[in-house]
């Protein structure tokens, strides 16, 4: 009994990091994992900070769920403030809305460290029997990414997997296993000096597949430079395509007082220059203009005059339907892209159906309203969600997939069951400025195009528009903030990836070989003796 007490009298007064402390290292690892994101593409910090996470993971996870929990909460919660720190440059456009600034940037990164919360909880209690505990946090982790872009409507924007845009040709790996794939291998990739000192007493046997697999680095490097180029860029004989970039301020974007100059700016921009004859395709950026374009018989007009025959407008408008027989119904409000031939009449439109929370609509409105919070659009109502993704059959152009905005950041249900032969995103991303969001906003649309092996055709209002071939090159691209137009002719598509086929499926078999890879690894692993000794 002597003995037991003070067995138990040295475990209270032994000295242990504090979870403060700890939190903090891991709050700061977590926010410099955010440099890995484009444009810095620092992705090399990974291998400093992915080890400090499982390190401390699995000093934690002796405290059971609760160890894991702050470790979670803390690392995540600083990656995705770094991640998502440029939303906050939406809320000075508005000087009154400042104050909704810490709440939407700061409830948005908690909410989504909750993912990461979750996967380690649950990785500090699988069986280590089943894989080592280091190796259950990373696929947890990464299916949680999986999960953070389909749950709850999804919001996928920052995924680990997007470091891979600075990482040269490994980024082409998105066409065999997606960006939630290319998550899990730079998770894996990062973890790996972290494991291989873990497993150093192990020998031959424990280091060879952590080294197999960190040699796997360069050589899809290699091969994605090897596939870039057998695989040039080829452009259509006949169609060039203007992609038209007013910098348009948000300020004075919605202002009625405004329209006309507005519209001047973008018909403008639409016909100048030297080669403007040779122009077969116009697209104008998301939201072009303040008012309905598809109503205005002035505004219709004046496009019939700018489009010569033949030629096609894809504009981003605000498109209202009104509900036939219910007077006291609301009109219904869409984001779309509206087709117009050379005659100004619409022949096609396509409706965003992904909307973005607290920008296009306001979730839990009725409660949240009454705190002062709204929309950060300026509509009387909320904008109503399309039907679901679209091809719009453009003349000269064929079947052509539409995404609106943050639509190009999701990786699934992107196009419909028939193959389109290009996309076509419009885009405003005036709401943040010079930050990085427009950067990282072209980076995701990039790896649409990889995954896919599908040309996009990119108009954003204030930059960065852009031309990207079928293997994620971009052939063109405007300056950010400058009113300007691009001329190019139009890539063609590839042939179906691997992604494009079957889809999320290959991120669940990587999942499946990456966990069979290391167990494999040693029986020693899996034993709590050996496991301790790492410690």
């Amino acid at each position: 009994m002597q003995c037991g007490r003070q067995k138990n009298e040295a475990d209270v007064t032994s000295p242990r990091p504090t979870r403060w402390r700890d939190g903090l290292i891991l709050l700061g690892a977590g926010a410099v994992s955010g440099l890995a994101l484009p444009p810095l593409g620092f992705w090399w910090v990974l291998f400093v900070s992915v080890p400090v996470l499982l390190w401390q993971f699995e000093a934690q996870a002796q405290d059971g769920w609760r160890g894991s929990f702050w470790v979670g909460l803390s690392f995540g919660f600083g990656y995705f403030c770094a991640a998502f720190h440029w939303i906050g440059f939406a809320f000075f456009v508005n000087a009154s809305d400042i104050w909704m600034m810490p709440f939407a940037v700061g409830g948005l990164a908690l909410f989504m460290a909750f993912y990461w919360v979750i996967a380690l909880a649950v990785a500090s209690r699988l069986p280590r029997a089943l894989m080592p505990r280091w190796l259950s946090a990373l696929v947890l982790l990464a299916l949680a990414e999986w999960l953070r872009g389909r749950l709850f409507t999804g919001f996928p924007w920052g995924v680990t997997g997007l470091a891979a845009d600075g990482m040269g040709g490994v980024a082409q790996v998105a066409s065999l296993v997606g960006v939630n794939g290319l998550t899990l291998l730079v998770l894996v990739w990062s973890a790996l000096p972290y494991v291989i000192w873990r497993n150093r007493k192990l020998g031959l046997r424990g280091m060879a597949i952590p080294v197999l697999v960190m040699a796997a680095l360069p050589l899809s490097h290699f091969w994605g430079l090897w596939r870039l180029s057998t695989l040039p860029t080829a452009f259509r004989d006949a169609a060039v395509v203007r992609l038209v970039q007013p910098n348009i301020s948000q300020s004075d974007k919605w202002r009625s007082d405004n329209a006309v100059a507005i519209f001047d700016t973008l018909t403008k921009l639409s016909v100048e220059g030297p080669d403007a004859g040779a122009v077969t395709h116009i697209v104008w950026p998301e939201s072009s203009v303040p008012f309905l374009l598809d109503e205005d018989k002035v505004a219709r007009e004046r496009i019939a005059g700018i489009l010569t025959p033949g030629k096609t407008l894809l504009a981003g408008a605000i498109r209202r339907e009104i509900q036939a027989g219910c007077e006291t119904c609301p009109d219904l409000y869409f984001t779309s892209i509206l087709m117009m031939d050379d005659t100004g009449g619409v022949t096609g439109a396509y409706d965003k159906w992904r909307l973005v929370p607290g920008g296009e609509y306001l979730p839990l409105e009725d409660f949240l309203s009454r705190f002062g919070f709204r929309k950060v659009v300026s509509l009387p109502e909320s904008f109503t969600a399309g039907a679901g993704p679209r091809n719009l059959d453009v003349p000269g152009m064929g079947l052509s997939g539409m995404l609106i905005c943050y639509e190009v950041i999701f990786s699934h249900a992107l196009v419909n069951e028939e193959r389109p032969q290009l996309l076509v995103n419009v885009t405003n991303d005036g709401w943040f400025g010079r930050s990085v969001g427009p950067y990282q906003h072209l980076a995701q649309a990039r790896m649409r195009s990889i995954e896919q092996g599908l040309p996009l055709l990119r108009s954003a209002n204030t930059g960065i528009s852009a031309v990207i071939d079928s293997v994620g090159r971009i052939v063109a691209q405007t300056e950010l903030e400058e009113a300007t137009f691009l001329d190019s002719r139009i890539p063609v598509a590839g042939d179906v990836t691997s992604y494009a086929k079957w889809g999320d499926w290959l991120f669940l078999l990587l999942m499946i070989v990456t966990v069979m890879a290391f167990r494999r690894t040693s029986p020693q692993l899996l034993s709590e003796t050996q496991s301790n000794n790492f410690r």
